[in-house]
């Protein structure tokens, strides 16, 4: 399991998804091949496995490793990423996007299907419906997941089940509430730095960084010191990841990112960056006429992108929020620091949180706990990842 976590939740997925698309199969082919099996291969076909990667290297550092946890941790892997197939199937089709991870985005492969039988207008709209459903069952599948792992958490330490259950329960709603805060922001075009810096909050800290952490933290039977220091150090960590990616879409080339530049201008994104640069070209009517003018417009050349950047770049809004991001990530490590957690597992989380922020290698190595290169041997290849 150390030695690579991804591979491990990818296999507990697979046996899991298995046992529910056999019986969505029995419900009806139809349904069966153009949801259930799309919603299996888009979950087994994912990313990294991030937040099971989070969840797995809380659980070692806080001392967890037992059998009963090591086969609850994977379920409960399993069932982020089950949740996380929910919010990107929705929130492709709420952002109208196409592609998701080199392929058709659900709804866009559902309308392609039927393109030829339906007139475009009907195809569209069913390919819309299916992306709805198919998140859906997707967060069905999650609870289900979730719901049997606790049944049979005897073995788990006492109180595992109740944390376990609440941190789950929260994470479900938080991940909701930050959907609903960025689609609001884009449609009205209100977007204060508080409320901006809030959405990022649920969407990437919260619910992608944090939740992990404390549900390993659970899983492990962490007392409220090393628990309440991982959520600390996960929620500064995830929100210097959401802030630096914000950044990255304007000024990161697109060979590094895999996406093109400018996505969240174009698309009008209420993202912190833009609420910055907002409040910081307030005395500057020309600043602020760019950004009104830019801001939402689909059809935004590579020149008007520019334009943007200027602003960002002249206002100071860019080194500002590039200071914000390395200060966050330096306190996330100072916080994961004085966890009091196992020596090396402690180091492959320092890593991998390096790697959420942007930091470089050697800010890791420098927090303390084992030299670097030593854990690094030692975690196996997950830490290399």
């Amino acid at each position: 399991m150390d030695g690579d976590v991804a591979e491990a939740v990818r296999d507990t997925l697979a046996r899991l998804l298995a046992t529910r698309l056999a019986p969505a199969r029995g419900l009806d082919l139809l349904f069966a091949g153009d949801l259930a099996d799309r919603v299996a291969d888009f979950t087994l076909q994912g990313g990294r496995r991030g937040r099971p990667r989070l969840l797995w290297w809380s659980l070692r550092a806080c001392g967890g490793g037992d059998p009963a946890q090591v086969d609850a941790a994977l379920r409960a892997g399993a069932a982020l990423e089950l949740l996380q197939t929910c919010a990107l199937v929705h929130d492709d089709l709420m952002d109208d996007a196409t592609t998701r991870r080199g392929r058709p985005a659900l709804h866009t492969a559902v309308a392609r299907q039927y393109a030829d039988r339906q007139p475009p207008r009907s195809a569209h709209r069913l390919g819309e419906a299916a992306a709805v459903l198919a998140g859906d069952l997707a967060l069905a599948w999650a609870d289900d997941v979730m719901t049997d792992l606790l049944l049979d958490a005897a073995a788990l330490p006492p109180g595992a089940v109740q944390r376990i259950r609440d941190v789950w329960r929260t994470a479900r709603t938080e991940m909701v509430a930050g959907q609903y805060l960025d689609v609001q922001g884009q449609a009205t075009g209100e977007s204060t730095l508080n409320r901006a810096l809030r959405a990022a909050c649920l969407k990437s800290a919260l619910y992608s960084v944090e939740r992990p952490l404390q549900m390993g933290a659970a899983l492990a039977g962490a007392g409220p010191s090393a628990t309440q220091a991982l959520c600390r150090a996960g929620r500064c960590a995830g929100l210097a990841f959401q802030l630096r990616d914000d950044l990255d879409d304007l000024f990161a080339d697109p060979a590094a990112t895999g996406k093109p530049s400018g996505g969240d201008v174009r698309e009008g994104k209420p993202t912190y960056l833009m609420a910055v640069a907002r409040a910081r070209a307030a005395a500057d009517p020309a600043a602020l006429g760019v950004l009104r003018d830019s801001l939402g417009r689909a059809d935004l050349t590579e020149e008007g992108l520019d334009r943007v950047r200027d602003v960002l770049t002249a206002t100071g809004t860019r080194d500002l929020v590039r200071e914000k991001v390395e200060r966050l990530a330096r306190q996330a490590l100072r916080h994961l620091a004085g966890a009091g957690l196992e020596p090396e597992p402690a180091a492959v989380l320092r890593t991998l949180l390096a790697e959420l922020t942007g930091t470089r290698r050697e800010a890791a190595e420098r927090v303390g706990g084992l030299p670097f290169a030593a854990a690094f041997a030692a975690a196996g290849t997950e830490a290399r990842r």
